[in-house]
């Protein structure tokens, strides 16, 4: 037996991973269809919002005026997404809603960054999923290539710099940063 092999033997098996609970809110022919259709349009380097828009709402997404969508942007499911009026999304979002994600209005989710509403329980040898919803209040930002971990809830006005890991509550009118993003500032806007 190899030092791998018995490794596996203390307990983690990926082999008894199930997920009788997880509802993936739409048929597998939506899903299958959705998969089809992001992978050659949405996904793609093609330019435009409103086609993407329009493809999102088509499958549940709740998407409000004004949005901004760029190119090779992921969604795994639109019909757990709602974003509000006038937000951003940039490229090369990653929105990977296995549950609800709630974008609010005049938002900007940055390129590269990712939202993620699942994990797995390590303590569990059959790595059990979890998933808990993401609310991005108000004029929140996620900067670049920063990670929204699952249940985390930004107050309107948050801000979650570049490369930052933000997990829990966002902090209202703060400019949250580092690995994990902690409240560091104040964010204060320029009026007039």
């Amino acid at each position: 037996m190899s030092t791998n092999e018995h490794e596996v033997d203390k307990g983690v098996r990926l082999d008894l991973f199930a997920n009788p609970e997880f509802v993936r809110g739409a048929s597998r022919l939506k899903e299958i269809c959705w998969m089809a259709v992001s992978g050659l349009l949405v996904e793609s380097w093609l330019p435009g919002s409103g086609w993407r828009r329009q493809l999102l709402r088509a499958f549940g997404a709740q998407i409000g005026v004004g949005v901004i969508i760029k190119p090779r942007v992921r969604v795994k499911f639109p019909w757990r997404l709602a974003v509000g009026d006038h937000s951003w999304i940039g490229e090369e979002v990653w929105i990977d809603n296995l549950c609800d994600v709630t974008v609010g209005t005049h938002c900007c989710l940055s390129q590269g960054a990712y939202l993620c509403t699942g994990r797995h329980d390590w303590t569990d040898p059959s790595f059990e999923l979890i998933t808990a919803p993401i609310e991005l209040g108000h004029g929140c930002w996620v900067g670049a290539k920063a990670s929204i971990a699952p249940g985390t809830k930004g107050g309107p006005g948050a801000v979650v710099t570049m490369g930052s890991v933000a997990s829990g509550r966002l902090k209202a009118w703060y400019v949250h940063i580092g690995v994990p993003a902690e409240a560091q500032k104040q964010r204060q806007l320029r009026i007039g």
